[in-house]
């Protein structure tokens, strides 16, 4: 019942705060994130993102993202290796009709996670190979993230969090500079394997005239507190 509420608050509210984004450049992700274990120490990503101009139903990118983790320890350290499929539909000059392209990635990952008091820290640092309609393109990214408790000491069952993060992406020509993602959030934990965040993010690109911004509800599936 306490989810059933809570997503219906959010979703309520989601609306509302992009109808004033429709004449700026805004949008808005809605964004599923999930990891299952199995055989002891290794485990199985998986990620959709939905990602619009507006509200619902103006698409500007699906994304698809799977691999195969193992843990080095038993919380804290973790490599991963994965594929993504990503659809993207730009517009063309700024008008109808779309462009619509597709990528083919590979990336490989490192994640570290600590704690500083009572604050949850994770280290990501990821390599990709995209693979685009007409071109390869190599990149990194270092991510960096903090949740904080809010209503307990630790993130645990009915806890309400903040959420932050950082995400800088690098790439390997003469412009190193490729984006950066700034993303602040408040956060509900429903049990041990179910959370919510609804966040928003400023993205800096490459281009300043590019630059966006975009409302996030996250949910995430069966990821333990400890990889918060």
């Amino acid at each position: 019942m306490r989810l059933k509420i809570l997503s219906g608050l959010i979703f309520l509210i989601c609306p509302f705060i992009s109808i004033s984004a429709q004449t700026s450049a805004q949008g808005n992700w809605l964004i599923y994130l999930g990891s299952q274990s199995f055989h002891k120490k290794w485990n199985w990503h998986n990620e959709i993102q939905y990602r619009n101009y507006n509200v619902l139903g103006d698409l500007e990118q699906l994304l698809l993202r799977t691999g195969i983790g193992y843990n080095l320890t038993e919380n804290n350290n973790n490599i991963l290796a994965g594929y993504a499929f990503i659809h993207t539909e730009r517009y063309a000059f700024g008008t109808l009709p779309k462009i619509g392209s597709n990528e083919h990635r590979l990336y490989q990952q490192y994640i570290y996670r600590h704690t500083l008091k009572r604050i949850f820290i994770q280290h990501r640092y990821r390599f990709e190979q995209r693979f685009l309609t007409d071109d390869f393109k190599l990149r990194l990214r270092y991510f960096l993230a903090v949740n904080i408790p809010i209503n307990h000491a630790v993130l645990s069952k009915d806890t309400w969090y903040l959420s932050a993060y950082n995400e800088v992406f690098i790439q390997p020509k003469s412009t190193a500079f490729d984006r950066d993602r700034i993303y602040g959030a408040l956060g509900y934990v429903i049990n041990k394997s179910v959370r919510l965040e609804l966040g928003y993010m400023t993205q800096l690109l490459e281009s300043p005239n590019k630059n966006r911004s975009q409302w996030h509800l996250l949910f995430f599936n069966n990821i333990p507190i400890s990889k918060l």
